[in-house]
């Protein structure tokens, strides 16, 4: 996978890019990280890639030429690595709170991609052309606002790179995280057995394998219930899960009404 950033601070991801998993997975040549500066492609004297908005307001908007001039050239540069054979367009991603929520569904669906290009805005907002005639894609990682797509962006690309084949030394580890099967994940525990006198859950020192699966699920299920019980609705469940999960409702229910 190659992975491009429009970013007017390229400095930010020198440490992100080289370090940990991101950077193992581009030392092991499986993804090419890449920063680009777009305002080197400003086509003014002042190297300026922002400008009041029309209509007035408050704030400056980002202009459309130096973004769509760093991304042509991508293009351009992608066109020329692939020697004339036919290649998959990019998906090109705008960083931006009005954006579709980020979450793993969307990062496993960007990880099957060649190409993906990122764009990190600041100020105002973007012209709006650049949304309707250039990103495939926008993405918000919250519903709150940053000072620009940086932060936004390194999120994406770390959820994103940990999912390709080869990065992660544990190919398990990706499948069982919490929100890959549309659940929290369960907990985990090691060494000792017991400290301070809490004891790990005798299931999973039983070394009966098919028990601890079975109490992994009971728990993911129980923390997704406790914790974000929406996900429930969009969880692929058995039956005698979802009578399960009923009757610890309920459950939890009168725990609550009692402690009162």
């Amino acid at each position: 996978m190659r992975i491009d950033v429009l970013t007017l601070f390229p400095d930010m991801f020198t440490g992100v890019f080289g370090s940990s998993i991101l950077g193992k997975a581009r030392d092991k040549g499986i993804v090419s990280l890449n920063t680009v500066n777009f305002r080197d492609f400003s086509n003014n004297k002042h190297n300026t890639v922002d400008d009041m908005p029309y209509g007035g307001g408050g704030g400056m908007v980002l202009k459309a030429e130096p973004i769509f001039g760093a991304v042509e050239h991508l293009l351009e540069e992608q066109a020329r690595l692939a020697m004339d054979t036919a290649v998959r367009k990019p998906r090109i991603v705008l960083m931006c709170p009005q954006g579709k929520p980020f979450s793993q569904e969307v990062a496993q669906e960007l990880s099957e991609e060649s190409h993906l290009i990122f764009v990190c805005g600041h100020y105002e907002g973007y012209d709006e052309r650049i949304r309707e005639y250039l990103v495939t894609d926008e993405l918000s990682v919250g519903d709150y606002v940053l000072t620009g797509g940086e932060l936004p962006a390194m999120v994406v690309v770390d959820a994103v790179v940990r999912l390709l084949p080869g990065v992660l030394g544990n190919e398990q580890s990706a499948v069982t995280d919490s929100f890959s099967d549309g659940l929290l994940e369960y907990p985990h525990y090691t060494r000792p057995a017991e400290f301070r006198g809490w004891k790990v859950p005798d299931t999973l020192l039983s070394g009966h394998h098919a028990e601890i699966v079975k109490w992994r699920r009971k728990q993911s299920l129980e923390r997704t219930l406790v914790r974000r019980p929406e996900l429930l609705e969009r969880a692929e469940l058995t039956p005698e899960e979802r009578k399960w999960l009923k009757e610890k409702r309920i459950q939890l229910e009168r725990a609550t009404q009692s402690s009162k």
